[in-house]
């Protein structure tokens, strides 16, 4: 019986250590606006880069996910119950693709929208792995993987874009807004 228990217990501790290894990454210690020199919400030229350059400027975490096609795991996504008011931009080169307005609760444990901003700000491409057929969704200016697109949302698009957070990165409405003010008028 107390074999059972420390054994018991060693798994535990292992499972709540790998936990908090994940969450320790080079995210929260790198600023993915100033350390990423194609990082632009205002700039719409695409961005083409090897995956030996994008290593080098993305955090570990965002590169798994937006290069590597990774997925990101259910309802850990700072994203998944925010509900602040502003846009959603591709961590990886700021390109817009989500308006707050848009998100909405599906319960599948990452953020969910029914609309991007443009027809332009999303690229579909079929993906059929792990033995499903289903439509990718990247960022329309830098191809980073985003996640995927179902037909299961809630008016008025039907659709449901299934967005790992780690690829996400928002500025408040004001703050967005004093932005292009500052691009559109400098002083």
């Amino acid at each position: 019986m107390k074999k059972s228990i420390k054994y018991f217990a060693i798994v535990l501790i292992a499972g709540l250590l790998q936990q908090c290894s994940y969450s320790q990454n080079k995210s929260d210690k790198m600023d993915i606006k100033k350390d990423n020199p194609v990082y632009s919400t205002s700039d719409t030229s695409k961005v083409e880069l090897s995956n030996e350059e994008w290593r080098k400027i993305l955090p570990s975490d965002i590169y798994q996910i937006a290069r590597q096609k990774g997925t990101e795991r259910p309802f850990t996504s700072k994203y998944d119950k925010f509900n602040e008011l502003g846009t959603f931009y591709c961590a990886a080169c700021g390109n817009p693709l989500f308006k707050s307005d848009a998100k909405f609760e599906s319960g599948c444990g990452w953020p969910s929208f029914y609309e991007p901003i443009s027809k332009e700000s999303i690229i579909y491409t079929p993906d059929n792995t792990h033995g499903m057929s289903r439509i990718e969704t990247q960022c329309g200016r830098c191809k980073a993987h985003l996640g995927h697109v179902f037909e299961d949302g809630p008016p008025p698009t039907g659709l449901r874009y299934c967005i790992n957070g780690i690829v996400l990165d928002f500025a408040k409405a004001k703050e967005a807004e004093n932005n292009y003010n500052k691009k559109k008028d400098p002083e």
